[in-house]
């Protein structure tokens, strides 16, 4: 189509195979977006387009990428938030007609609806690193490596030492996001077949925990899909995002219990302890 649809915090140009969207570096914008700068969807890699109303006089184009299409959303495993999503573009309702006809000019072009067998968006470029609440994790791409701090770091991980993971010895990645309780990084090795990882990340050696102001989204959701995609270009048949597994119900009974005192107490406001208490109950 070779046209620009230009929206808050991004453009979006399309082209005969592909669209390209353009993410804008002002104060405003996400920092997931600044950090992506620029990303080439193919056509091939989406599996269809909407348009909706917005909030306070918008609407919201939006692409949905096939399943498997996109290291970052597979790594994400549906934590992002709506105003993160980076297939958004969010445009003023005057510009709904415009992005109407944008809509289904892209629709014409689309035939592959199911799952991806591969990855069709780019990875973040690597190397990569960022720091958790226990450790400086960096990706150079062909290993993770893990430097645990010893402020943070739980005596298991110290005793077991700074990790190195090559990708060939790794089968997928699970990210928690910083966003909720117990965000973590954990990376899957092939040994755990025979030999099962500790439950809680902080005490798995493959594993670094966040914590308020480590691991942030920007920082380490790139992360987590660069070596995802690494995973599967090295083992196609064996690469997958790992979803956190759901916890003991008198364990997320207790944090619910844990977090109303924090909320008493003034040190969560009510959106926080709303937000908080429905992503706890989500993980029963």
């Amino acid at each position: 189509m070779g046209d620009v649809l230009a929206g808050i915090h991004a453009v979006w140009e399309f082209e005969s195979d592909s669209v390209l969207i353009r993410y804008e570096r002002g104060i405003r914008t996400p920092k997931l977006f600044q950090v992506l700068g620029e990303r080439r969807v193919p056509l091939e890699a989406i599996a269809g387009v909407t348009l909706t109303p917005g909030r306070r006089g918008t609407v919201v184009l939006r692409i949905a990428p096939r399943q498997g299409a996109d290291p970052l959303i597979e790594a994400a495993a549906g934590q992002l938030r709506e105003s993160s999503d980076p297939y958004r573009l969010v445009l003023p309702a005057e510009r709904g007609t415009l992005a109407e006809y944008y809509a289904d000019e892209l629709r014409a072009l689309l035939d592959a609806p199911g799952p991806a067998d591969r990855h069709l968006v780019a990875a973040p470029d690597v190397p990569l690193h960022f720091k958790a609440y226990d450790a400086k994790a960096s990706f150079d791409g062909t290993a993770v490596s893990f430097r645990w701090f010893w402020t943070g770091a739980s005596s298991a991980k110290w005793k077991a030492g700074d990790q190195t993971f090559p990708v060939a010895a790794l089968s997928g990645v699970e990210w928690r996001s910083p966003e909720v309780f117990e965000g973590h990084l954990r990376l899957r090795r092939r040994e755990e077949a025979v030999e099962p990882a500790p439950a809680q990340a902080d005490q798995d050696p493959a594993s670094v925990v966040f914590g308020l102001g480590y691991g942030a989204v920007h920082e380490s959701l790139p992360f987590a899909a660069a070596v995802l995609a690494a995973v599967r270009r090295a083992s196609p048949e064996n690469a997958v995002p790992v979803a956190a597994a759901r916890r003991d119900p008198a364990d997320i009974a207790e944090r619910i219990r844990h977090l109303g005192e924090l909320h008493q107490a003034g040190l969560v406001t009510d959106e926080e302890f709303s937000s908080k208490k429905a992503e706890l109950l989500a993980q029963l």
